[in-house]
């Protein structure tokens, strides 16, 4: 308490005579250099992840809580308390509503998988007897299309099995079609709201329509296309040996896939007709879900005795005991099976950047890059940043910023901090998932070698964009 105490004795005087209404600059303080190295500390953590097996929610969660109680004092000190609660207000009620939103679109992911629907997809794939180079074409384009839809860190994972499953014995073809996943997962992910937090932040925040996503479409085709094309010529036409697998779908599992695109549409129905966030329409649709799961819990036990039946009659020993282990379907097992560790790590990461926009460094930025540059420029290197850092805090911190620009640079940036992570395996979520999965053999230097080519095609989809949308600019 002495030290907090002493640190606000540190601030310059200018802060303290600020007006009753203004935040106070605390850009050249103590407590700003203090909370800046938290949040720099807190991020090599989260960097480092992979080495020291810290879960990169904890070190963010500590460092939103110091640096909002160093806030805290020092707004309480200058009779400004008002202020600090109406900003830690705002950025809980933006947590909120993404976290809300996001838990509804990983519980159902989680029920598909549950209902062995991604199984199923994967055991499809593999007994189609495809050629190296095709299931590097095929892996490719399923995660840039399903991305859109799944997310892409779940869709890269899925990919990233089958690749696993065919080519286990061939370390080589794994790294190379490891990295045109994490590529083609980022690239789709970029053209629609729900493919990733980041384009997911800038519809809830109502700066750009559900619709005028789809400007991105091309860009990113050429994003994933281009570096794709080049990387497949260095993958061999090798047929791979693969051992047949039959998977049964569980009850139910194409509704869920009906009920989660009705659940899109409501959410998208909630913010085009009545203006309001599409979280009401997301928990809307948790509710649809809800429904079907207690309806197959009801009729589970008919469901079992016609197929027991029907497996005693033609002696299928194998469907019994499939019959015997059935779990019914719970819809709070799904949502305890969401990923927590990044709710929590997103929490920590709005908490921190709006308690740097507090204290007034977004607006130095800002300031710099948005003024002084040309926003194309700005909106470029945020992309390339978003590689080194990872593309969810630097998002929000242009969304924080709120600088003026057109719809064409808000699409931009959009682009830029969704592809941009493709360039570094560390950044983005799809890559770093991978390097865990596929430990050993798709690595951070197995993907750097592939960073010149994907830089191609990440400095084409900006031109791509420039040019094909320049009526948005």
């Amino acid at each position: 308490m002495k030290l907090l105490m002493a640190l606000m004795l540190l601030l310059p005087g200018t802060a303290f005579a600020a007006s009753a209404g203004t935040p106070l600059d605390l850009t050249n303080s103590a407590v700003g250099y203090i909370a800046l190295v938290i949040f720099v500390g807190a991020y090599a953590l989260v960097m480092m992840e992979e080495q020291i097996h810290l879960r990169k929610s904890k070190p963010v969660l500590l460092a939103a809580g110091l640096i909002w109680l160093l806030l805290g004092f020092v707004y309480s000190n200058a009779g400004k308390i008002e202020i600090a609660q109406t900003a830690i207000e705002h950025n809980l009620l933006e947590y909120a509503e993404l976290m809300l939103f996001l838990l509804v679109a990983m519980t159902y992911i989680s029920a598909m998988e549950e209902r062995r629907l991604f199984d199923g997809l994967k055991a499809w794939i593999v007994g189609k007897g495809y050629d190296l180079r095709q299931l590097f074409w095929i892996t490719g384009w399923l995660s840039f299309f399903i991305s859109p839809i799944a997310d892409n860190l779940t869709t890269a994972l899925l990919m990233c099995t089958v690749v696993m499953k065919i080519g286990g014995n061939n370390p080589r073809f794994i790294n190379i079609a490891c990295v045109n996943i994490v590529v083609a997962a980022n690239a789709g992910g970029a053209f629609s709201p729900f493919g990733d937090i980041t384009t997911l932040m800038v519809w809830q925040a109502g700066i750009v329509e559900f619709t005028q996503f789809g400007a991105l479409f091309v860009p990113s085709v050429v994003n994933y296309i281009l570096p794709a094309f080049i990387m497949s010529l260095f993958v061999p036409k090798e047929q791979p040996d693969v051992v047949q697998e039959f998977v049964e779908l569980k009850r139910g599992a194409r509704r869920i896939v009906v009920l989660f695109l009705f659940t899109i549409v409501t959410a998208v129905g909630f913010h085009g007709l009545v203006h309001f966030p599409p979280v009401i329409g997301m928990m809307m649709g948790l509710a649809y879900l809800q429904f079907f799961g207690f309806y197959l819990r009801k009729t589970l036990p008919n469901s079992l005795a016609r197929k027991r039946a029907l497996a005693q009659a033609k002696n299928d020993e194998a469907a019994l005991r499939r019959l015997g282990s059935v779990i019914p379907f719970d819809v709070f097992r799904r949502v305890s099976h969401a990923e927590w560790d990044t709710l929590l790590f997103f929490y920590g990461v709005v908490m921190c950047v709006g308690g740097l926009s507090l204290i007034g460094y977004l607006s130095s930025v800002s300031n710099v890059m948005y003024l002084q540059w040309d926003p194309i420029w700005a909106n470029t290197l945020v992309g390339i940043l978003s590689a080194l850092v990872d593309n969810i805090p630097v998002m929000f911190a242009v969304l924080t910023m709120q600088p003026e620009m057109s719809l064409g640079n808000w699409l931009l940036v959009t682009l830029t901090a969704g592809v941009g992570g493709s360039l570094l395996s560390l950044g983005s979520a799809a890559g770093v998932a991978l390097m865990g999965q596929a430990r050993g053999m798709y690595t951070f230097f197995g993907h750097l070698k592939w960073a010149p080519v994907i830089f191609i095609g990440y400095v084409a989809s900006i031109l791509c964009h420039l040019w094909l949308n320049s009526g948005a600019f």
